[in-house]
C-alpha cells in the first residue's frame, strides 16, 4: 500500500513537471513572436496563429502588416530557435546519460567542432551534392560531427583500454581545440567568404527563414526518436557498461547508435544556426535536479526546455540593445556559465552533506 502511495505521488510530481515545462514552453513561443520594434499582443497573436489553420474563419485580414511580421519574419525565427535548442539540449542529455559525466556535451566532445568544419567547408568551397541540394549543408555538418566523435572515440581507446569517460572527455577538448584551429585556418585563407563564416560561426536564429526551419525538422525527429526509442539502454548506462553488459545489452551496438543520433541533432542544429554554447550542457541538468535521471521523461523535458531557453534568450539577444541585435551565443554563454556553476555547487553540496 506504501509502495502504491509513493507511486502516485511520484506521478503526480512527474505530470506537475510536464505541466510546468509545456507551459514555459508555450510562454515562450507567444513572447518570442510577440515581442519586438512592434509588440503584437498574445491574444491576436492567438488570433492570427488560428487563422491559418485549415477551416478555422477569423476577421482577420488575410495580408495585413501583423500577418506578414508573424508569418513571414518572427514565428519562422522562433521555430528554428526551438528546434535548435532542444536539439542540442537532448544531444546534451544523452551524451550525459551514456558517458555519466556532467561536462559531457556536444562542444567538449568535439562533435559541435566537427559539425562546425564540416560546416565550414561547405561555405569555404561553395560546395553542393547535387542529389543532396539545399540539405548539403546539414548532411555534410552531421558527417564532419559523427566522424568527429568516432575519431575522440578510436584516439581514446588507442590511449586507454578501458574507454575511461575522463579520458573520452580530456580527448574530446583537445580534438576541439584541433579543429577550432582548422576553422581559424579557413578564415584566414578566405576572402569573400570570411563575412558569411564569421558571422555563422556566431550562432544566430535570425534572418533564416522558413527554408532553415525545414531544413532542420527531419534530423530533428530521426535523432530524437532515435534516442527515446534507447531510453532503457540510457538508463542502464547509468550504472556503468559492464552492468549494461549483464543486463543484456549489446553495448558497442547501442553505443555507436546513440552517439549517432546525437551527432545527427547536434550537426543539423549547427548546420543551422552556427555555434551557440551551453544549451546542451545546463539544460539537461537543470531538467536532472527536477525529474531525475530516467531517460523516458528527462529526454522529452530536455527537448521543450531548451527550446524555451533558446527562444527566451534569442529574445533577450534582439531586444535588449535594439535596434543593434547581439549574437544569440553571447546570450547562451552570460546565462549558461553561472547557471552551470550554481548547479555544480549545489550537487557538490548534497553530496557532501
Amino acid at each position: 500500500m506504501q509502495n502504491l502511495s509513493t507511486q502516485i505521488i511520484t506521478n503526480r510530481r512527474q505530470v506537475l513537471i510536464y505541466v510546468i515545462f509545456f507551459t514555459l514552453l508555450t510562454a515562450a513561443l507567444f513572447t518570442g513572436v510577440g515581442a519586438g520594434s512592434v509588440f503584437i499582443h498574445p491574444f491576436e497573436v492567438a488570433k492570427i496563429l488560428a487563422q491559418q489553420l485549415p477551416g478555422v474563419q477569423i476577421l482577420v485580414e488575410d495580408k495585413s502588416p501583423l500577418t506578414h511580421i508573424i508569418m513571414d519574419i518572427r514565428l519562422p525565427r522562433v521555430m528554428l530557435a526551438l528546434f535548435v535548442g532542444a536539439s542540442l539540449s537532448v544531444a546534451g542529455a544523452a551524451f550525459q546519460g551514456l558517458l555519466r559525466n556532467p561536462l559531457a556535451d556536444p562542444y567538449t566532445l568535439g562533435a559541435s567542432s566537427g559539425a562546425a568544419v564540416g560546416a565550414v567547408m561547405v561555405f569555404y568551397f561553395g560546395i553542393t551534392i547535387p542529389f543532396l541540394g539545399s540539405f548539403t549543408l546539414p548532411v555534410t555538418a552531421v558527417a564532419g560531427g559523427f566522424v568527429s566523435l568516432y575519431l575522440v572515440l578510436i584516439m581514446a581507446r588507442l590511449v586507454s583500454r578501458t574507454m575511461a569517460v575522463e579520458t573520452i572527455i580530456l580527448i574530446g577538448i583537445i580534438f576541439s581545440s584541433f579543429l577550432g584551429s582548422v576553422i581559424s585556418l579557413m578564415i584566414a585563407l578566405s576572402t569573400d567568404e570570411l563575412r558569411q563564416i564569421i558571422n555563422w560561426l556566431m550562432g544566430s536564429v535570425g534572418m533564416r527563414g522558413w527554408p532553415y526551419v525545414y531544413l532542420i525538422i527531419p534530423f530533428f525527429i530521426t535523432g530524437t526518436i532515435l534516442l527515446l526509442v534507447h531510453w532503457r539502454e540510457l538508463n542502464a548506462f547509468g550504472f556503468g557498461e559492464q552492468s549494461a553488459h549483464h543486463l543484456g545489452i549489446d553495448v558497442k551496438q547501442k553505443k555507436t547508435v546513440i552517439l549517432f543520433a546525437a551527432a545527427i541533432l547536434t550537426g543539423a542544429a549547427v548546420a543551422v544556426s552556427g555555434t551557440i554554447g551551453f544549451v546542451g550542457l545546463v539544460i539537461p541538468h537543470f531538467v536532472r535536479l527536477l525529474s531525475g535521471p530516467d531517460h523516458k521523461h528527462l529526454l522529452i523535458l530536455s527537448a521543450a526546455g531548451g527550446g524555451a531557453f533558446l527562444i527566451f534568450a534569442d529574445v533577450i539577444a534582439r531586444t535588449i540593445l535594439a535596434p543593434q541585435e547581439l549574437p544569440i551565443g553571447v546570450i547562451t554563454a552570460l546565462i549558461g556559465a553561472p547557471v552551470f556553476g550554481l548547479i555544480l555547487i549545489y550537487k557538490i553540496r548534497n553530496r557532501n552533506v
